[in-house]
């Protein structure tokens, strides 16, 4: 084994040069293969043509990647010459020129992955045998990628995107034994319809540059952590944007407007975000036409006045935009040229101000979505209100769009249950594809003949428990909480609708159960706040989403690592949508362990298969033993002030660790310090229950605390926690 750097010369023998070694050709070009240890469980393996003065072709900088200075190359090689193995991090790396092959192996010497570059196209092949697979973003009916065939630009996908959420492809493929691939460049297709994988160029692109970074890891979790720092990791959202958002497609006057914002309050049914669709998708939008950042007078005839009686009841608004510039450059905070060049980021940002002043909290940007635009909607907010988090709703995007404040949708899909049983997947290989932030438009987008309130029930169930919470669809009067009961089908909304969309059954619109049901699961939702936020911060610092497949904590246990039905919420909550029609059980795994049903207490073993029974107003939920569950009192809106401990739920069996994370949840204070972070455990043969602040951390207030703590199936007891470390006993 040789270790470090590897210096190529040429020899002499005898007194005469030595023929020199064949150049290293890919696609009929002399090129540099580069191995750089980015940290101890990441490689970079990097083929750059040669040019003329052979000097390697660089890999062109783009915002998938974070901005670092990379560390210098482990290993470079331009030709064929026997076979050596490096160290690079804390991998072994054996790499044969002539087959133009590399074996990638653990620090302890056992292989994980082997990879072939085609020297004649560029492709590259990869070791998937039979085991599972993850990530690549959206797309395909499967958890197990195997089967797959597709491109991170969407070719060649089978699938139909209104059903199989098909829109945002990431090149990060998962290993269900510990390893992982992240084709930066360039751009192309996964062949995973066999035992050996291929990645390949698509016809547009060429094969060169070739960047991949493979990543492998004992513990699951520490994946995700590896990509995040290689594209960054997800912001920290504002906490509004993790409560109730309620979308609208149609707005027919000022006053079915403000009535609407007024029931929800009234109904007390919890809500922080207002989302208003643009003209052009609907007949009569927020503004005047797509593209425009003109307020229709139809709607908002008094803007400022229409905007501050939202305000006053405490509602965030979000608005959608369209047609942006074609050819998007520059960035926000850029001085406009003397020309105002319409596709300057600075001008186009401009028109979005005029409105923004009157007090828009975030942006629905539609339609075509690239790393200007993503970027667009970051850098403006920023430079306008430093000290405030941006929000934005994209349905497309890239890798690396995780870093710039904004949540994803997965579009306009069918109102249906396929669609609806799809989305479990879907939501989980999301998250593992490293885009933390995503959900749906609860009930579907285009109705059809399934479109039901038990339908639309269900879907809101699923959508309490994923990061973006929001209703939105046709018709928009079905997409309210009291929608499913008006006897009204509401706003007309056939137009441009395609062949299969059918409206509602005028029957199923006399549903009185559906309004509670869903007041239920929002004031569990808010309930729940300190406990989601507190997993919020989480993802920002690890990369782990909060949506996540059970392979990440339970990958030595088949039948847990492959089950794409169900999820954690969380580390501790297992989520279990219900996606047939007229259920009356769920069936379910729970991996080994004591767990707790949510809505019962009941105390169920794992390592098994089970049947719950529900109704409609049951989804099931299990928590596992040793969890810690933080949650606070209902509230109509996040930063509503309400009187009431935070309730710590224990749940006994196991021994335990938990964090609560908690700041002021709209500025970016908590970079320098503003959050409390209280760290907790619980020890089961003690039945103890500690609680520290971490150092850094402050109490926010800082004043003593209220703690009501129980023990589920013992005792509960009132704390007050000032900051000091703090033992209470059951």
């Amino acid at each position: 084994m040789k270790l470090g750097c590897v210096f190529l010369f040429s020899v002499c023998w005898c007194g005469l040069p030595a023929t020199p070694p064949p150049a290293l050709k890919v696609a009929g070009r002399p090129v540099e293969l580069s191995l750089t240890a980015i940290s101890a469980h990441t490689v970079r393996i990097t083929v750059a043509p040669l040019d003329l003065y052979r000097t390697p072709q660089p890999v062109v900088e783009d915002p998938v990647l974070v901005p670092r200075l990379w560390p210098a190359p482990t290993l470079r090689l331009r030709s064929v010459l026997p076979a050596e193995t490096v160290r690079v991090g804390g991998m072994e790396v054996t790499v044969n020129p002539e087959t133009l092959s590399l074996r990638l192996a653990r620090g302890n010497g056992s292989d994980f992955q082997e990879i072939g570059i085609n020297p004649n196209d560029g492709s590259v092949s990869f070791r998937i045998g039979t085991e599972l697979l993850f990530g690549l973003g959206e797309g395909g009916p499967q958890l197990d990628r195997h089967g797959l065939y597709a491109g991170n630009d969407l070719n060649g996908s089978p699938h139909d995107s209104m059903v199989f959420i098909d829109h945002l492809r990431v090149p990060l493929l998962i290993g269900g034994s510990g390893w992982a691939i992240f084709a930066h460049t360039p751009v192309g297709t996964f062949d995973l319809r066999g035992t050996e994988g291929r990645f390949r160029a698509t016809e547009s692109q060429p094969a060169l540059p070739l960047d991949l970074f493979v990543m492998v890891a004992d513990e699951p979790a520490a994946l995700m952590t590896e990509y995040a720092g290689l594209t960054g990791f997800p912001s920290l959202p504002p906490l509004w944007a993790l409560g109730y958002q309620q979308s609208h497609r149609v707005l027919l006057s000022e006053e079915r407007m403000l009535a609407i914002a007024r029931k929800l309050r009234d109904d007390k049914l919890p809500c922080d975000v207002l989302i208003y669709l643009g003209t052009g998708f609907a007949p009569l939008g927020w503004n005047l036409a797509h593209g425009s950042f003109e307020f229709n007078p139809a709607i908002f005839p008094n803007p400022r006045s229409d905007l501050e009686k939202l305000k006053s009841q405490n509602f965030r608004v979000v608005l959608h935009t369209m047609n942006p510039p074609a050819r998007l450059f520059g960035h926000a905070g850029d001085p406009p040229s003397p020309d105002r060049d319409p596709n300057e980021a600075a001008v186009y940002w401009a028109q979005h101000q005029g409105v923004e002043k009157l007090g828009i909290d975030g942006w629905w940007p539609d339609g075509r979505v690239d790393s200007r635009r993503v970027q667009l909607y970051w850098d403006g907010p920023r430079a306008d209100y430093p000290d405030q988090r941006p929000y934005t709703l994209f349905q497309d995007g890239f890798p690396g769009m995780q870093h710039y404040g904004n949540f994803i949708w997965s579009g306009d899909v069918h109102s249906d249950w396929d669609t609806l049983r799809m989305h479990i997947p879907v939501a989980i290989n999301t998250g593992l594809s490293g885009l933390p932030y995503w959900g749906s438009d609860i009930g579907g987008f285009w109705m059809t003949k399934e479109l039901t309130g038990e339908l639309f029930v269900r879907w809101f169930q699923f959508g309490a428990f994923c990061p973006l919470f929001r209703s939105h669809g046709r018709p928009s009067q079905t997409r309210l909480p009291w929608g499913w009961n008006t006897g009204e089908i509401g706003p007309p909304e056939m137009e441009s609708a395609p062949a299969f969309a059918v409206e509602p059954d005028p029957a199923e619109l006399h549903n009185p159960d559906v309004e509670p049901i869903c007041r239920e699961y929002l004031e569990l939702r808010y309930r729940m706040l300190p406990y989601i936020y507190s997993a919020a911060r989480e993802t920002h610092e690890t990369g782990v989403p909060m949506m996540r497949a059970l392979w990440l904590y339970y990958s030595d246990d088949p039948l847990a690592a492959a089950r794409g039905d169900e999820y954690l919420w969380g580390r501790d909550i297992l989520v279990a949508p219900v996606v047939e029609k007229g259920a009356t059980s769920r069936t379910l795994y729970l991996p080994r362990g004591t767990w707790y049903d949510f809505w019962t207490g009941a105390r169920v073993e794992g390592g098994r298969e089970i049947a719950r029974p529900v109704d409609l107003r049951t989804m099931p939920l299990y928590v596992r033993a040793g969890a810690v569950i933080p949650t606070g009192p209902v509230k109509q809106f996040t930063s509503e002030k309400v009187d009431g401990p935070l309730k710590l739920s224990i749940y006994p069996g196991s021994d335990g660790a938990f964090t609560i994370y908690d700041d002021d949840g709209t500025s970016f204070q908590f970079e320098k310090g503003e959050y409390a972070k209280i760290r907790g455990a619980w020890k089961d043969s003690t039945r103890e229950l500690t609680l520290s602040l971490e150092k850094g951390s402050k109490l926010l207030p800082a004043t003593p605390r209220a703690i009501e703590a129980q023990m589920i199936g013992g005792g509960t007891r009132q704390l007050r926690f000032d900051g000091k470390p703090l033992t209470v006993h059951f």
